[in-house]
């Protein structure tokens, strides 16, 4: 993204550069590859030098396209300095944030924050990604965006981590189901999971992570389940398990629909899986402008998640 005070050029080439991608370049800005390919061919014209050398495995810079992206980087910068220092004039926030957020974070808890962040700070030019935690963790580390919203740990010491809020992870069948037995609730054991058909997030997720290591910690080598199924997102295995494909683990954020009713929450005895989504910026300051902006209505969403009572047998 950029300022409407930034050449629109050099931005087309910064993330080019940036991916190394004429395709990825042209998703991230919303344009056709031909248009990206259009823009770095003028500005070669303008220079008269190549700045991207292209193969058949791919493109990479050019020394000339070293020095102006480097040349970029900076001018960025300091666009987006400048930008801050205005808005601390005007006491609006300008200039662009970028954020990352998994999956769950994403579909469930951000839209709610991200309007009341829009109707506070208008002139903020906002992007968003989802993905898994690892890739919102590598996002972050190749600066390629200002906050994350994560749902496991991190897995890098060079990030700071700072708690979200509250989140249980439950076991959910279809009405179907064995599980699903018609009463309030049926108890089972952590072993009756093992030879059940599994729906699990994708490898890299921050809920299988801690389903497993949770797994574990109640006596069950997660390598034993019967995993039928890898998806990438909570609705994936939300409507998987509706459909009759087996069991899943889900976040009870996402709990809140009307296909809930067609889902059985399924207590599972010594098996309470409780997390923090979480925060990540860059190590260093607190974030600034627009970014310790939404840090800062984050803290004040922040609420107590009171997760419905259920009063399980003991034995």
């Amino acid at each position: 993204m950029t300022s409407s005070i930034e050449s629109f050029r050099l931005t087309v080439f910064r993330t080019v550069a940036e991916h190394l991608s004429f395709t990825q370049a042209a998703e991230r800005l919303h344009l056709s590859q031909p248009a990206v390919t259009s823009h770095i061919k003028v500005i070669e014209e303008e220079l008269a030098v190549r700045l991207f050398e292209r193969s058949s495995g791919g493109i990479r810079l050019t020394l000339a396209g070293e020095k102006l992206f480097a040349f970029a980087l900076e001018a960025q910068r300091m666009t987006e300095q400048a930008l801050q220092s205005i808005g601390v004039l005007t006491g609006e926030h300008l200039g662009r944030l970028r954020l990352g957020a998994s999956t769950t974070i994403a579909q469930y808890l951000l839209p709610s924050l991200l309007a009341r962040f829009v109707r506070l700070h208008p002139r903020v030019d906002l992007s968003v990604i989802s993905a898994n935690t690892a890739d919102v963790v590598g996002e972050m580390l190749a600066s390629r965006i200002d906050l994350g919203l994560i749902e496991g740990p991190p897995g890098a010491s060079d990030v700071k981590v700072e708690t979200f809020v509250p989140d249980e992870i439950v076991v959910i069948a279809g009405e179907s189901h064995v599980f699903s037995d018609g009463e309030e609730y049926r108890v089972i054991a952590p072993e009756d999971l093992v030879g059940e058909p599994l729906l699990v997030r994708e490898r890299g997720s921050g809920t299988r992570r801690v389903v497993e290591d949770a797994l574990r910690k109640a006596g069950v080598d997660p390598r034993i389940l019967r995993i039928v199924m890898e998806l990438d997102s909570t609705e994936a295995i939300k409507s998987g398990v509706e459909a009759g494909l087996g069991i899943g683990f889900v976040s009870r954020w996402a709990l809140r629909s009307e296909q809930t009713n067609r889902l059985s929450v399924i207590p599972v005895r010594g098996l309470k899986i409780v997390r923090h989504f979480q925060f990540i910026y860059p190590s260093g300051p607190e974030p600034a402008g627009a970014a310790g902006a939404f840090l800062h209505l984050s803290r004040q969403f922040r609420q107590p998640y009171v997760v419905p009572p259920q009063s399980y047998p003991s034995d």
